[in-house]
């Protein structure tokens, strides 16, 4: 079992930067792959970024392609998401996830999902 819990979020301006946190414990983090998410009111969970168990492999989708930095530390069993030149269509609540394989992230079928940060960005 793996626990992951998101920080970092808040409301900002359009053109500002934002980094979120998400803090593992439970099972060996680092054998996992981990993503994040986001859905905004009445729309579905849209993939947004995924990094491989080694930090050696990234995607995401061109919506956020650019702007937006997924790492992880795995010494602090923790990952991050650095948005920058935020948009009000960032706005959503952002998930945390972990999954066995990196595809289970690209195809938005993590084994762990975290509770969520709201990200607002006026404009």
């Amino acid at each position: 079992q793996v626990q992951l819990v998101e920080s970092g979020g808040g409301l900002v301006q359009a053109g500002d930067s934002l980094r979120l946190s998400c803090a593992a414990s439970g099972r060996t983090f680092s054998m996992y792959a981990m993503g994040w998410f986001r859905q905004a009111p009445g729309e579905e969970r849209e993939f947004v970024a995924t990094i491989n168990w080694s930090g050696g492999n990234t995607y995401y989708p061109d919506s956020v392609k650019g702007r937006f930095t997924i790492s992880r530390d795995i010494a602090k069993n923790t990952g991050y998401l650095q948005m920058n030149s935020l948009k009000p269509e960032d706005t959503a609540v952002y998930y945390c996830a972990a999954g066995g394989r990196i595809q289970q992230l690209m195809n938005g079928r993590p084994d762990y999902w975290g509770q969520g940060t709201q990200v607002t960005v006026s404009s």
